[in-house]
């Protein structure tokens, strides 16, 4: 990165975008952080990742929140940032800025309920070096984690692996929705998707745009969570919900796969205590878990990457829960991704 300060705007964000980049970038910050835990094996854990847990300030009232997420991930390679696809070594030091307001949506003049800054800094003097307008890179990366998790949670039960034809129920048809359904019809096999808002006009323009963008997905409006998931075999749901929007007895399939991305302020309020009783947990962070899982009845089985690096896959026996709280070494690789991918457009 060059001395002087650098921002990426929202509109140079959105045309270097892509799911490739992002889930790259995603599973790396993944597989870095399950590394970075690793003490039996010194060579093995080469990447350095740390990523103090999120604190949050409130302004006012608990529907209006800013989060502070600083994050390094050393030593992590790329593919997709340097333009001719060969595998190129980066360290990359940034803290996200990020505002969770709630009541966003209903201003005279609709704003989005969370919006977000990326601070790029130097690792070798600290200098700020970048601003990236974070927004669209918070909603992308999230559903770029699921996407990852389910690649690595849901498709090794199957021989034929992510050319399985799947469908995916969609609760919460929000910015959070919107992304899952997108991210999940460009990067599987998806046959049919499921719809579910509590706000129809919502749902149906997410319907909208998935018939546009995913003409051969089967797309479907449902009158209710429950009928959405009835068919599904890979759930996303992404709420403020602060109770149980899907339980168990709506599933009826005994292998599906549940993406929760809840950003209430119970992360895990989304799904029914007794989905939890019957499936196996997996998080992205054991240190962003132990402050924000405080409370969930539930046995977690491990980081999702600590499942990839192992290549230890759940069988095929139970539902598998990936409940995703969101790491800050997401952002800054993902922020990372974005930041060359415009320097590349301008070489």
């Amino acid at each position: 990165m060059s001395s002087s300060l650098i921002h990426i705007s929202a509109g140079q964000v959105r045309e270097v975008l892509n799911w490739r980049l992002v889930c790259e970038a995603v599973e790396e910050a993944m597989k870095s952080v399950a590394r970075s835990q690793c003490d039996t094996n010194p060579d093995y854990c080469r990447t350095q990742t740390n990523q103090p847990a999120r604190s949050l300030t409130f302004c006012g009232d608990e529907s209006k929140i800013l989060l502070t997420m600083p994050g390094y991930v050393g030593n992590y390679s790329l593919a997709s940032v340097s333009g001719d696809g060969q595998k190129s070594m980066l360290s990359t030091l940034g803290c996200k800025l990020v505002t969770s307001f709630a009541k966003n949506s209903e201003r005279q003049t609709p704003l989005p309920k969370i919006l977000a800054n990326i601070l790029i800094f130097n690792t070798d003097t600290g200098q700020l070096d970048c601003i990236v307008d974070g927004t669209d890179i918070t909603a992308w990366r999230t559903a770029a984690a699921s996407i990852v998790a389910t690649k690595h949670l849901y498709f090794p039960r199957y021989p034929e692996g992510v050319a399985r034809p799947i469908k995916v129920a969609i609760v919460g048809t929000g910015v959070q929705g919107e992304s899952h359904a997108l991210g999940m019809c460009s990067v599987f096999a998806v046959s049919d998707i499921y719809l579910w808002n509590r706000t129809i006009s919502k749902a149906e323009s997410l319907l909208k745009k998935l018939q546009g963008a995913h003409p051969n997905v089967r797309s479907h409006l449902c009158a209710s969570a429950s009928e959405a998931v009835a068919e599904a075999d890979v759930i996303c749901v992404g709420t403020y919900a602060p109770t149980a929007l899907v339980t168990h007895q709506m599933i009826k399939k005994s292998h599906v796969h549940i993406n929760t991305v809840g950003a209430g302020q119970v992360h895990f309020g989304e799904i029914g205590s007794d989905i939890y009783d019957n499936a196996k947990v997996y998080i992205d962070s054991w240190e962003n878990a132990k402050k924000e899982l405080v409370g969930l009845q539930a046995e977690i089985i491990g980081e999702v990457g600590e499942v990839i690096n192992s290549s230890k896959y759940p069988l095929n026996d139970k539902i598998t829960i990936f409940q995703s709280m969101g790491m800050a070494a997401e952002d800054v690789t993902v922020a990372q991704s974005v930041f060359n991918a415009v320097q590349n457009l301008k070489q």
